[in-house]
């Protein structure tokens, strides 16, 4: 109870209502309370944990570049291995001419920088984003969070970045207002907080020919949907089509705070000159986090994760579907909205939830459906219990 209050007294919160469940350790697919009280871990940090909470190869990388050396000087100056390493294996993985990693602190800085790079490449100045889209909260992130359905989030902190247009997703007429005074185009390949929103792939393919015939560049937000949560290691490899610019960040850490912006070299670049130092972060791609990263990513390719991601969301699909209370189940790989239909039996289960020791969440657009991402390392074990304990949850709505 002291820890409660202190929390409550000290720790910045961002809602009225916290969960204010305690964390004492976590392990794989769990967390567990100071009590010893197990809970599911269906929200994984919001695609964070994709390996799994205290996955051992992560915590020793961690453990070995503590001890070797952390913060040196301002990222860029310094050849430091785990920044290179991982920006090397991350070039290999990523589609097309992609060969090269800026990287940063975390999602939002990362759609920051894409953004600075997408005018500074084009000398242009408009920028367009999806309808229903979230790219994080700073200033220039939230002047891309989809209007009219982000206006509450965005009102209060007017005025946002000028020149912003926001279009349909997955819309083909609306293709025509990407011209030639668009500097970029940023889309999430899958909508999250929309609800996990799938793309039409010929829109897609539509969208990358519109970008390349005005010359607008193509930024596509992987910060949810990369390191293997759509089952691909990168949902653009996915759906076939290659963006200019990558954003990374969330998984991208493995647990640690990293985010990443890829392109190829020609275009970033152009932060060296006219002026240098483009973008500045102190602590982006600090070492500890890109040793976490980098063993992150080597435990999911030597492991072969990412090959049984979608045969384990098909798993949670085909159980949680067969309920009369779900109405819909929209997926792409471990990344679930399942749609009840109203809010009412949404905060009602979340509660439910909060009892029987399963944690979800919904999404920012869409509060009707929960969310169900956990750690790519689940069993199929863990997924059929935890089934078990999402029908019971369901059968107690009223």
């Amino acid at each position: 109870m002291i820890l409660r209050k202190q929390f409550l007294q000290h720790v910045g919160q961002t809602s009225p209502s916290p969960m204010l469940v305690e964390v004492a350790r976590a392990e794989g697919s769990f967390f567990y309370t100071p009590e010893g009280k197990r809970y599911f871990d269906l929200v994984a940090g919001v695609s964070v944990s994709n390996v799994g909470h205290g996955n051992p190869q992560v915590i020793k990388a961690v453990q070995q570049q503590a001890a070797d050396y952390m913060h040196i000087m301002v990222y860029g100056e310094m050849i430091e291995r785990p920044q290179v390493e991982y920006a090397r294996r991350i070039a290999e993985l990523l589609p097309g001419d992609i060969d090269c990693v800026y990287f940063v602190n975390s999602g939002a800085e990362a759609v920051e920088v894409a953004l600075k790079l997408a005018k500074r490449y084009t000398g242009r100045t408009e920028l367009i984003s999806m309808r229903r889209a979230y790219h994080g909260s700073t200033h220039g992130a939230m002047s891309m969070m989809g209007a009219p359905e982000g206006e509450e989030w965005k009102s209060e902190f007017r005025p946002l970045l000028p020149d912003t247009r926001a279009i349909r997703f997955n819309s083909f007429d609306d293709l025509q207002y990407i011209t030639s005074r668009t500097a970029g185009v940023l889309c999430e390949v899958v909508q999250g907080e929309a609800g996990v929103r799938l793309p039409d792939p010929e829109w897609l393919r539509a969208l990358r020919a519109r970008c390349t015939e005005v010359g607008a560049m193509l930024i596509f937000d992987e910060i949810q949907t990369g390191m293997g949560r759509t089952g691909a290691m990168f949902a653009a490899t996915k759906y076939g089509v290659t963006p200019d610019i990558v954003c990374l960040a969330k998984a991208f850490g493995g647990g640690m705070p990293l985010g990443g912006v890829a392109a190829n070299r020609t275009v970033l670049d152009h932060f060296t000159n006219n002026p240098c130092l483009g973008h500045i972060t102190t602590f982006g791609g600090h070492p500890v986090c890109c040793a976490a990263g980098l063993a992150a990513l080597n435990y999911l390719v030597d492991n072969n994760v990412v090959d049984s991601v979608e045969m384990k969301g098909a798993m949670f699909e085909e159980r949680v579907s067969r309920h009369p209370r779900v109405q819909e189940i929209r997926r792409s790989g471990l990344l679930l909205a399942v749609e009840l239909g109203t809010s009412e039996y949404l905060y009602q289960l979340m509660d439910i939830f909060k009892e029987i020791g399963i944690m979800s969440d919904w999404f920012l657009y869409c509060d009707t459906a929960f969310r169900i991402s956990p750690p790519l390392t689940i069993s199929p074990a863990e997924i059929e219990e935890c089934c078990d304990l999402i029908e019971q949850a369901l059968n107690r709505l009223k």
